[in-house]
């Protein structure tokens, strides 16, 4: 686990308000550089927790072997490339093979993976694989659909745009089963 280190963010945070040309100990500005260390601590809080200290025991043994959906999912993270946010709503189906999940674990995953500096594609992926590893089960779906401030305040600026990514392995890979979870999270 990290130390995050408040102080030298917040130092550094002062430092960039005086380059843009702001006085950071004016009203309005004089704890700015305080929250924003303590913003960043929050909003990247997902290098600090485990696997195992989210799952907590919380894997049983089941005869289930019908998909396990859970759906809008809401997460923000911030863009790796930018700093800039990006939010929206992650889907997550299993097929479970003996083992089954506490059904609120799993938007605590996705808030592990989403809580980091991140790009979609990849946080698309962390959560399928940890769910793979965590429950060994015939197959697991993961679908994000994100809007992102770097392509909304910055560069294209367009607002209505949005990402879809979607992982997909095991017995999802199948064209049915594919289908049928995609249908469901409708």
């Amino acid at each position: 686990m990290r130390e995050f280190d408040f102080e030298s963010i917040a130092k550094t945070t002062e430092a960039t308000l005086k380059i843009l040309g702001e006085d950071p100990k004016r009203e309005g500005l004089e704890k700015t550089p305080l929250r924003h260390a303590k913003a960043m601590g929050f909003l990247t809080e997902g290098y600090n927790t485990s696997i195992d200290e989210i799952v907590n025991g919380a894997l049983f043994n089941g005869p289930y072997d019908d998909m396990v959906i859970v759906r809008n999912i809401e997460f923000y993270s911030l863009c790796e490339h930018h700093l800039l946010p990006f939010f929206g709503k992650c889907h997550v189906g299993y097929l479970p093979q003996g083992k089954i999940i506490g059904l609120s674990k799993i938007p605590r995953l996705v808030n592990r993976f989403s809580r980091r500096l991140q790009v979609q594609e990849r946080l698309t992926h962390q959560v399928a694989e940890c769910l793979m590893k965590i429950l060994n089960p015939r197959g697991v779906a993961v679908v994000i659909e994100a809007s992102h401030f770097c392509m909304m305040m910055r560069g294209v600026e367009k607002q209505s745009a949005s990402a879809k990514t979607s992982a997909v392995l095991g017995d999802f890979q199948n064209a049915s089963t594919r289908a049928e979870f995609f249908n469901l999270i409708k």
